[in-house]
């Protein structure tokens, strides 16, 4: 599959929120909200776009001061296992690398493939989140990768 990773655009925001329905249908991020991520200088939201313009995936990056949290990486159900979440994850690396001192995540402790995806970019569990995600209640394992 070829793809590429670029910078959301306000053009990009209701593939972005449509995608994020359909991939947290439980409590979805909205369209306000990415405009809002897309409006803040500490906020960075990356987009994997096919060959045609699809919305393949997006990721989003909060930045404060040396700290970077991954807020969010979703991927289209038939994007998926293809490199578009690692391509999406390497670009925040390589930026968290330059300008931060850690980047942290949660992760729902279930989600194994996501998990494996971070510790094979070097992230390590750090600490448990008791009842963190609400839909439905489920701990989140908080995993940091330090520069």
């Amino acid at each position: 599959m070829s793809f590429r990773v670029v910078p959301m655009a306000a053009a990009h925001l209701p593939a972005v929120a449509a995608l994020e329905k359909v991939c947290f249908p439980a409590d979805p991020w909205s369209e306000a909200l990415f405009q809002e991520a897309l409006d803040s200088p500490r906020v960075r939201v990356l987009l994997a776009q096919g060959e045609n313009g699809s919305l393949l995936g997006y990721a989003v990056l909060s930045v404060i001061l040396d700290e970077g949290n991954l807020d969010n990486i979703a991927v289209a159900p038939a994007a998926r296992r293809q490199g578009v979440a690692d391509a999406l994850l390497s670009a925040l690396i390589g930026f968290g690398r330059e300008h931060l001192a850690v980047l942290m995540l949660e992760v729902r402790s279930s989600n194994a493939p996501a998990i494996a995806l971070y510790e094979k970019h070097g992230f390590a569990a750090v600490g448990r989140r008791k009842n963190y995600y609400d839909a439905p209640r489920e701990d989140a394992i908080l995993m940091t990768l330090t520069y």
